[in-house]
Order: structure tokens, then sequence, then C-alpha cells
């Protein structure tokens, strides 16, 4: 399904800020920027694990549909083409970049989708998720997060690391807090290990 806004220019002159969406933003200026830019109603989800993988000590960033009754898929802008200011300048400024998405559970309700060219940020967050109990595999095509303009893409390094999940799965994280929990320190385990090899 194509875009309704092709840039935040173009959303910020139809959409209001704080009432349609709201920026969330926690510059800590570390290596690595966590974010959600399909947060809120967007993509539901999105931004309670972002927030809950960056705890209180990594940059973070959420773009999120706040505004209730409304199709939150008006405000979806594609990673490629995401250039809100604020995030654009976090992440161009960190290292690396970790995106927290939502896809359609489709035929598979449980497995993260990996992309993002930090293959090996990458391969350390799908080793440790996978050790945790979640099933885990590298995103094809349209999902595979690999373009240089994705967002999670545009750091100093090159490369980030996107993470698509089901939406059967996000809900059972908001619901079950130990499960939450779990995820975030499989997911913050490979950012430490990157970080200090």
């Amino acid at each position: 399904m194509a875009d309704r806004y092709a840039n935040f220019a173009e959303l910020s002159k139809v959409e209001k800020i704080d009432f349609d969406y709201r920026i969330l933003l926690r510059d800590l200026s570390t290596p690595i920027v966590v974010l959600a830019p399909h947060g809120g109603w967007i993509e539901p989800g999105s931004s309670n694990v972002a927030t809950a993988i960056a705890c209180e000590d990594h940059s973070l960033y959420l773009f999120e549909g706040i505004r209730r009754g409304r199709p939150h898929r008006d405000l979806h802008i594609t990673s490629t083409r995401f250039d809100e200011p604020l995030a654009t300048r976090l992440v161009s400024s960190a290292q690396t970049a970790i995106a927290i998405h939502g896809r359609g559970d489709g035929d598979d309700p449980r497995t993260v989708w990996l992309g993002g060219r930090n293959t090996s940020l990458g391969t350390a967050i799908a080793q440790s998720i996978g050790t945790a109990g979640f099933e885990v595999m590298v995103a094809e095509r349209r999902l595979a997060g690999r373009e240089a303009l994705n967002i999670c893409n545009r750091g100093t390094s090159g490369g980030g690391v996107q993470l698509e999940l089901p939406r059967t799965l996000r809900d059972e994280l908001l619901l079950d807090e130990f499960k939450l929990l779990l995820f975030r320190d499989a997911v913050r385990e490979a950012m430490l290990a990157s970080l200090w090899p």
C-alpha cells in the first residue's frame, strides 16, 4: 500500500503535531540509537519495544500516531523516505541505529524478520534473541532494510539493523512484561557486545 505522504514536509502541512502525531526524542549522544519511526498507533507496540530496548542509557527516537479513531496508516512514511529532521539529525550523529517496526502476521505470527546493512550487529542480535527463545530469520525483499537511504542505515557506519515484529508477537510483548524484558535483554546483550567486544 502506497504512503499518503511522500515525506515529512508533506505530512506536517496536513497533520498536527501533538494532535495527530508526536515526536519523542532523547539524545544521549550514544553510539547506538534506538528508534520507532512508525510508533504509537501506526505500528502498535513498536514504541514500547524500542523504549524498552533503549532503557535509560541509549538515545531514543519515536514518531507516534496518537489520535484515536483515524486511519493511522496515513502517517506511515516508508523508511527510505523517512526524513523527519530530528530523526535524521539524531541518527546521522550516531554510529548505528536499531529500528523497531511492526509487520502484519501473514502466515508467520511469531518470527522477527531481521534486516539492515549492519550484518555483524544483526547477526549478534539474531543469535541473542534466538537463544532467548524467539524465532528470527533474515528478512527478504521489501522488508530487508538494506537500502542506504533506510533511516536505520544513515549513521556514520552506513549500516544499521531493522527488526520487523509481527502483530501477534508485539501484542504478546505488551501483555507479558517478563517476555518483553527477555526480548529487551537479548537485544541489549548484542548491543553491548558490539560496543565493547
